[in-house]
């Protein structure tokens, strides 16, 4: 079964509860090590999302520094 894509605030709420359990301690070793893997993986993918929007800031500047509006296709229709 695929895993749903989250958004970026869907994953950095996970990732936020994965880091409280870890952090009381109280948890079986096997258990802390998927929420370990499980955060890993949200913490990618919340990177990854942030690194897109950092490439996609870049094209709205423009190569010769001037600021451009950024519009997004179908907004205004």
């Amino acid at each position: 079964m695929a895993k749903k894509k989250l958004s970026f605030e869907e994953a950095l709420l996970q990732l936020d509860e994965i880091v409280g359990k870890l952090e009381e301690g109280d948890i079986p070793l096997e258990d802390a090590i998927n929420y370990y893997k499980n955060g890993m993986e949200l913490a990618k993918s919340c990177h990854d999302i942030l690194q897109n929007v950092e490439e996609q800031m870049s094209t709205v500047l423009g190569e010769d520094g001037e600021i451009r509006p950024f519009s997004v296709e179908g907004e205004g229709e």
